[in-house]
């Protein structure tokens, strides 16, 4: 098992309250033994002047889904997570609908970790893939 905490998508969504994750329109969709999943509209709130959804905004969504699954694998009590690294490679455009994404491990270790991200338009097809590095400190 992966998560040390699972939280009910109730209490995630309620996490969104009063952030960007919120005006950005992310919501929680999933949560499994090892994945978490969201998703986010393409609309005015996430697109670019040409229409098409922001590569910025897959990347909110992406650190959004990696941060907050790194902070479910630790005590929260003693440790928490700051992001490192970032990147991600915009494969297919989206003009409209919603994207899903979709963070899975690939490092979970004492001091770091490394996440990635892939990004679905409705038709589930591949639309971005992201990594992100995730720093575990010790709280003081």
């Amino acid at each position: 098992m992966v998560f040390l905490t699972r939280p009910t998508l109730e209490q995630l969504n309620f996490t969104r309250e009063e952030t960007m994750v919120n005006h950005l329109g992310i919501e929680f969709t999933g949560i499994g033994v090892d994945y978490l999943e969201a998703t986010m509209p393409v609309d005015n709130r996430t697109k670019q002047p040409m229409g098409l959804l922001h590569g910025g905004a897959n990347v909110a969504l992406a650190e959004t889904l990696g941060s907050l699954a790194a902070s479910l694998t630790i005590d929260q009590t003693k440790q928490a997570c700051v992001g490192l690294e970032i990147n991600a490679n915009h494969i297919k455009s989206v003009r409209d609908g919603k994207v899903k994404g979709v963070a899975k491990p690939i490092h979970l270790g004492k001091t770091t970790q490394i996440w990635e991200i892939k990004i679905y338009n409705e038709a589930e097809q591949l639309c971005c893939i992201s990594r992100i590095t995730m720093a575990i400190l010790e709280k003081k």
